[in-house]
């Protein structure tokens, strides 16, 4: 088979993507929107959880009508299908366990998905200083157990990197990294290169 005449060769179909008019993709010409919208939006419930506002940049994109796009979500979000709250605080709960990412970090990936800011302060509100912190310190050691045989300043950059890019603020991370160096009795100066 000739490269490219795949497709080339293959017969038109009726009713095929191709023939229909309508924006958003497959279904008859005739299909009303609002029931094109209910079965891609369920299909994309099914596939992950999602906040109103992907659903409705990925609706934007397949160019529905504004107005069924919004009739649409608002059902959708009377029926308890859409609802950002509950989004996320589980996004915030298997990230931060999962991921140990800080409470910035999480604030800062809800709001990249669209959820409105009093609903991720509300959400990342639930983690304590107290689970930050240990989520922060469990990191530090991992890092600084992989790094052993290193000279002192690799294994400090190294850790202090890890915590920097989980969105960890640098003074938790100094006084961490420092603590689990003295734990392990590795000398540190505080006054050193290093901390």
């Amino acid at each position: 088979m000739r490269e490219g005449s795949r497709f080339q060769d293959r017969p038109h179909q009726p009713g095929s993507e191709e023939d229909d008019p309508s924006p958003g993709g497959r279904g008859s010409p005739g299909e009303d929107p609002e029931a094109k919208v209910r079965a891609l939006v369920l299909r994309m419930l099914t596939h992950s959880p999602r906040t109103r506002a992907q659903l409705e940049r990925a609706l934007h994109r397949r160019e529905f009508p504004e107005e069924v796009i919004t009739s649409v979500l608002d059902t959708f979000g009377e029926a308890g299908l859409i609802d950002d709250a509950t989004f996320a605080r589980a996004w915030v709960s298997s990230r931060h366990h999962s991921r140990r990412l800080s409470r910035r970090a999480l604030a800062q990936e809800l709001r990249t998905r669209g959820v409105e800011e009093d609903t991720v302060q509300e959400a990342v509100g639930e983690l304590s200083d107290q689970d930050e912190e240990e989520a922060a310190r469990a990191l530090a050691r991992r890092r600084l157990a992989n790094s052993r045989g290193k000279d002192r300043e690799t294994r400090i950059r190294r850790a202090l990197g890890a915590l920097a890019r989980k969105g960890y603020p640098s003074g938790l991370s100094y006084r961490l990294v420092r603590e689990e160096l003295e734990h392990e009795s590795v000398d540190t100066d505080p006054d050193g290169p290093g901390l």
